[in-house]
């Protein structure tokens, strides 16, 4: 039975917050009837909302997922960072960790003109999809990469790698600047800059500017993003 409510809260995407039953008994192929009955249950015990016809996910997921600790620390860690590159570069400033073969968002930073994109605290996106997944996968254990490769790359948009070759060596050129890139990638009409963040010799997370396309500008956004996750880094090896 638990598997199968972890099925309704696992159909769950950063684009699309909210299904109906139908397409809840699509996503997971449980039959309708044992569907409807544990989205209800899910209800009941704050899980999930519903609203008209709609399932949400519920305000209970969000109080136990600020309870993880790990998480928690590095989230709380981090801000200060994430204040400071918001402040720099006045763009939109994004804060992950991998799970998987995707990333997690621990935090976004943002204005008041925010750019139109599928993160959001909480949320998931391919780690080949991203900035932030690229420097997570680039210095991530010996094999990490490798395994996703041999696997069928996801594609969000025209412009996502789905080539091992040339991701292959996009975390080559990483691993060499210590920055990864992403070109609209994730979403048509924004480019990303990340750098991982180290606690030992793994990426632990990764940390990223998020900007309109026509205002990508590497070199004047690099220094920035450098100095954020080396001092963040630092933080996090002296605690360690």
């Amino acid at each position: 039975m638990l598997d199968k409510a972890a099925k309704i809260l696992d159909s769950f995407r950063p684009d699309r917050d909210a299904y109906r039953l139908t397409e809840l008994t699509a996503r997971t192929g449980l039959t309708k009837t044992t569907t409807f009955r544990l989205a209800s249950e899910l209800v009941r015990l704050g899980f999930l909302e519903r609203t008209g016809e709609c399932y949400r996910l519920g305000g209970k997921l969000f109080e136990l997922g600020s309870l993880v600790p790990r998480r928690q620390d590095l989230r709380e860690t981090a801000l200060p960072f994430l204040q400071d590159l918001f402040e720099s570069t006045r763009q939109t400033v994004h804060f992950g960790v991998r799970d998987g073969d995707e990333i997690v968002y621990l935090e976004r930073i943002h204005g008041h003109d925010a750019l139109s994109l599928p993160s959001r605290i909480g949320g998931r996106l391919p780690l080949t999809c991203t900035a932030i997944g690229k420097a997570l996968l680039a210095f991530s254990d010996a094999g990490v990469a490798e395994e996703l490769l041999a696997q069928p790359l996801p594609q969000r948009t025209p412009f996502s790698l789905t080539d091992p070759v040339r991701l292959r060596a996009a975390l080559e050129q990483t691993r060499v600047s210590g920055l990864a890139y992403e070109e609209q990638e994730a979403a048509q009409g924004v480019s990303c800059i990340a750098a991982p963040v180290f606690a030992g010799s793994v990426a632990v997370a990764a940390l990223s500017v998020a900007v309109p396309r026509e205002q990508f500008r590497p070199a004047h956004l690099a220094p920035a993003v450098r100095t954020a996750a080396l001092g963040l880094s630092r933080v996090l090896r002296a605690e360690s």
